[in-house]
């Protein structure tokens, strides 16, 4: 069996290192002005330390150089290839067929792949650019998985890549043009400004020139139907709906093929792709790890895999929906989000270890901290995570406790090991190095919980190729009657302190649960287990506490 291998951006050294670190074999980077990133955070000093780094552990490193270049960029060529050739990557990323002739012959010794820019979607393309030369091709984003398997079957002499999660475009693979032409920034130079995620309203000119709002109101609504007609296509008038906030006509939900891992990994695809060198490190370690142990666990048992704890995984990062894009070929009505454009999530990244003392973490606090937050600390190496709920916080440079601490701080906070009541001080040290993320519970608005529940329905009606229209339609006419109702109030999922309205699974800060006499057999089970866990709604339920009833 050929066995995968998880490839991860990295936007910075430090993104590098937490995707290193939380499980992938494989990263690429690169400098700002050749690589389609702008906003890449590398120096060259930093991308042959983070070279090093991949390699002292073990691990791969590519460079991009997948720029379409114009004339302006040939004179850089050659003192990028000779920089380059002093950093020693493990390949380099092309999709100019000039650069790619021009590196194959004054870098011969660089494995050379074919980036997605290229826009590789049959085996004919594959087999032309292994002619060439390349090592490994990556496939469109637009090729489905019949014609992956196909290509596969057809190429068994090259390396292939796909791409598996990460932010989908709304036009081909990274070649639109509105971003260019909304802002003046270059999409095919790696300066999206994303305008197909804009929130676009219509208008009326009048006769004398003089623009109006076109305000719809349930008085005035059934005056009105608008009405798309394409060039081609007289006659064929598309219905387009808007509302009074404005409507979302190009917003993709992100990739995600976790759903349907498996049948890239039963057929051998040689490198499996996640996007996303512009997002945070949070999102480097969590999605690092949670497609790691998928894999790991598909190779350990193939015939019982399931994919649902690592969808749960996925689902603490920040994303627009998720959608399986063109896996079963062509996009389907699913795969936009038409209500909501931003990327949420039930969780948020809380902070990061920057150092482990004999007895406490030093911690960088990436977010608000409140009394009553649970800290779960995700372990870069073990599957099990550790929860900390907290009520107040230690400045480790001043040694002042602190009810609150902000994030835009940059406060660096000490969590002494005395604090975990059920866990060994050497295991924490061991499991838990420099570069350990935590996350904690994000409070949300019931617009947020409303997308999310919306996110959670087309994801099992693609998962399962079953289409539900009439849960569709409930969930998402309950996330447009939120966005009507623009409500601000957050809430968490769980309880947080106090006495009132305990759910009865025994969070660590509700008073009720461990001071009431009906919840004795729920404490002593608790006691068990892992500071900070719960009950189950069932487990809670078995033990006959009144609030599960």
């Amino acid at each position: 069996m050929r066995r995968s291998e998880l490839l991860m951006p990295a936007g910075n050294l430090r993104k590098l290192k937490m995707a290193i670190l939380y499980g992938a074999d494989a990263v690429y980077l690169g400098t700002p002005d050749m690589s389609l990133r702008t906003k890449s955070q590398f120096s060259l000093e930093e991308v042959i330390e983070g070279v090093e780094f991949c390699h002292a552990h073990g691990k791969r490193a590519y460079l991009t150089l997948n720029l379409f270049s114009h004339n302006k960029d040939i004179p850089k060529l050659d003192e990028y290839i000779q920089t380059i050739r002093r950093v020693k990557p493990d390949g380099l990323i092309i999709a100019d067929p000039g650069v790619f002739t021009y590196v194959k012959k004054h870098a011969p010794e660089i494995p050379l792949h074919i980036s997605t820019q290229a826009n590789v979607c049959s085996w004919l393309s594959v087999d032309f650019w292994k002619d060439q030369g390349a090592a490994l091709v990556v496939l469109a984003r637009e090729v489905s998985y019949p014609e992956l398997a196909e290509i596969r079957e057809h190429c068994p002499d090259v390396k292939l890549e796909a791409f598996v999660h990460g932010a989908m475009c709304m036009t081909y693979s990274g070649r639109c043009l509105l971003s260019n032409f909304m802002a003046e920034r270059g999409a095919n130079q790696g300066n999206c400004a994303n305008s197909c995620r804009w929130n676009y309203g219509v208008r009326m000119r009048l006769k004398d020139g003089t623009v109006e709002d076109l305000n719809i109101t349930p008085e005035n609504a059934d005056m009105f139907e608008f009405l798309l007609e394409e060039g081609c296509r007289p006659g064929e008038l598309m219905p387009i709906e808007e509302d009074g906030r404005g409507s979302y006509i190009m917003n993709s939900r992100d990739l995600c093929i976790m759903p349907k891992l498996d049948d890239y990994l039963k057929i051998g695809v040689d490198c499996l792709k996640v996007e996303g060198r512009g997002k945070s490190e949070y999102y480097c370690a969590i999605v690092a790890r949670a497609y790691r142990m998928a894999i790991d666990a598909y190779y350990e048992d193939p015939e019982n895999w399931d994919p649902k704890p690592y969808m749960e995984e996925l689902e603490t990062v920040g994303n627009r929906g998720y959608t399986l894009a063109f896996h079963d070929g062509r996009l389907t009505n699913y795969a936009h989000g038409y209500e909501h454009t931003a990327a949420i999530a039930q969780w948020e990244y809380a902070g990061v270890v920057v150092g482990v003392e004999d007895d406490a973490f030093l911690v960088e606090v990436k977010n608000k901290l409140e009394p009553g937050d649970v800290l779960e600390f995700v372990s870069p190496i073990a599957r099990e995570t550790v929860l900390l709920r907290m009520y107040e916080f230690e400045e480790a440079k001043t040694g002042a406790m602190k009810d609150v601490i902000h994030g835009s701080t940059k406060t660096v906070m000490r969590v002494p090991f005395a604090l975990f009541d059920h866990e060994d001080t050497d295991w924490l040290r061991a499991q838990f190095p420099e570069y350990t993320v935590m996350r904690k519970e994000r409070a949300l608005t019931d617009e947020q919980w409303a997308r999310i529940k919306l996110d959670k329905v087309v994801q099992g009606i693609e998962a399962s190729g079953t289409d539900r229209p009439k849960a569709y339609e409930r969930s998402r006419d309950k996330l447009v009657d939120a966005i009507g109702e623009g409500g601000e109030e957050r809430r968490h999922k769980t309880n947080r302190v106090g006495v009132e309205g305990c759910c009865g699974r025994g969070c660590n800060g509700c008073l009720m649960f461990w001071q009431d006499p009906q919840y004795e057999k729920a404490r002593g089970e608790l006691l068990k287990r892992k500071q900070g866990a719960q009950l189950s709604r069932a487990e809670a339920k078995a033990l006959k506490l009144p609030a599960a009833e």
